[in-house]
């Protein structure tokens, strides 16, 4: 005959256990809902019109992953660099510039396109060709590049700098230029001979990973409280059959 047998301590450690995945279960599962809200905003935006965009400043929440539009003249003295940017496994740059609204003398940070880093010497700047004249940009509103590891002291922001990190307020306090507060990723078909490149990285969203992670929590909390059940159980004595 088995009988339970009830130990403080090992119910504790249960009982925190459950919690434990309990917890980070939920957690992980918010974490799928919020991400699966920010793809239906995505696929919301992305059937829009394009937005365009005038001297009025914009929500840069409200204007994130919109569809954008910008007439002006590029900024041709103010091109910064963002380095450590690989693309298909070669090291690059993103090329980021300027470009003034027309007839405001507000400005939106273009993320052109990306670069291959120019092999030899530290510094060399790859060849890229700069439009002159009115021209009509076109992209995705996002609020930030991406962030890349940085170690040591920033490089200032500067024309024709090459930093590993940016955003809009870097480049407005250097430059002097009022700026919209957010970056357009261009995806405007690149002109023949252009080397710049237009394939912006999706965002990554990884609801299955949450929802995976999710599981597994869940999961711990019920092997914990199956194990506590099951060792609690012990084979009693024998009865005597003699008696």
């Amino acid at each position: 005959m088995r009988t339970f047998r009830f130990r403080l301590i090992p119910f504790v450690a249960t009982a925190l256990l459950v919690a434990l995945g309990i917890v980070l279960g939920q957690w992980q599962d918010g974490r799928a809902a919020e991400k699966t809200a920010l793809q239906a905003k995505l696929d919301q935006r992305s059937a829009s019109s394009p937005l365009a965009l005038g001297a009025q400043l914009l929500d840069p929440e409200a204007a994130d992953y919109r569809k954008v539009s910008a007439t002006g003249e590029f900024v041709a003295g103010w091109p910064v660099f963002m380095n450590n940017r690989p693309q298909a496994g070669r090291v690059g740059l993103y090329l980021v510039m300027p470009l003034r609204l027309a007839g405001t003398n507000t400005h939106v940070l273009v993320a052109r396109g990306w670069l291959a880093r120019p092999t030899g010497a530290s510094g060399v700047l790859p060849e890229f060709a700069t439009p002159g004249g009115t021209v009509t940009v076109t992209g995705v509103a996002r609020g930030s590049m991406g962030r890349v590891m940085e170690l040591g002291t920033p490089a200032p922001v500067a024309p024709k700098a090459i930093v590993q990190n940016l955003d809009v307020a870097q480049f407005a306090q250097a430059s002097g230029l009022e700026l919209q507060p957010f970056f357009i990723e261009q995806t405007d078909p690149v002109q023949p001979g252009d080397k710049l490149l237009r394939d912006w990285p999706a965002p990554a969203l990884n609801v299955e990973k949450h929802q995976g992670y999710a599981f597994q929590w869940y999961a711990l909390a019920v092997m914990a409280l199956l194990f506590f059940v099951i060792t609690g159980f012990r084979r009693g004595p024998e009865p005597d059959p003699n008696q």
